[in-house]
């Protein structure tokens, strides 16, 4: 694990890097690569419609949700029923698992084709999270700006670069303080995915 000290260290406010544990390399580069190019090609990806501000909007991005039986989650108003695990998705959960001590039942997956996808600002607090969830966020790919914002105090925004092959863990109560994005970015051709590992408790 490293420590965080990619914030800007002359807040008189800083973020409290206690809510994050960041592990550059936590898959090696070749490996990385791979697993993306496999995972482009067999994951059963949607674009999802979901409500915002009183309309129905296409992401801007492609999705899939994967997980043990019955571990669905909405958001948005769309309700994601699992794809059973691959073998794959199943080594990285436990991958993971033994590396931070935490429990996973599901996966978000995000595909940003081009730096014209992203994910606006939000937090991930749904019911079926629990009250302070703990969240595992693989990057592979393209590294992307991931930022944060202080939920009530917008000049509070910090932000890294999540690296390919790189594990981020959101955990505490971040969520309930705190909103995350994926910005777009002109610049950035190449594509990405983000493997979000979840818990879904029993409502």
């Amino acid at each position: 694990m490293q420590q965080l000290s990619l914030f800007d260290a002359n807040e008189s406010l800083s973020f409290p890097e206690n809510l994050l544990e960041y592990f550059p390399g936590f898959l090696d580069s070749q490996q990385s690569i791979l697993l993306m190019d496999q995972l482009i090609k067999e994951v059963s990806w949607r674009q999802q419609v979901i409500q915002m501000y009183g309309k129905e909007v296409a992401t801007p991005r492609l999705t899939a949700w994967y997980g043990d039986s019955n571990k669905s989650y909405q958001f948005s108003g769309t309700k994601f029923d699992p794809v059973p695990w691959t073998s794959e998705l199943y080594a990285l959960k436990e991958k993971i698992q033994a590396t931070t001590g935490l429990s996973f039942n599901s996966v978000l997956l995000n595909f940003y084709r081009d730096g014209n996808d992203s994910v606006a600002w939000h937090r991930d607090n749904e019911n079926e999270l629990g009250i302070n969830p703990h969240i595992a966020s693989l990057s592979l790919g393209q590294a992307r700006q991931f930022e944060f914002r202080h939920k009530t105090d917008h000049s509070r925004k910090y932000g890294l670069s999540l690296e390919n092959g790189s594990l981020l863990i959101m955990k505490g109560d971040l969520q309930h303080h705190w909103e995350h994005r994926v910005p777009k970015s002109k610049k950035l051709n190449n594509g990405r995915i983000n493997l979000t590992f979840r818990f879904i408790v029993s409502l």
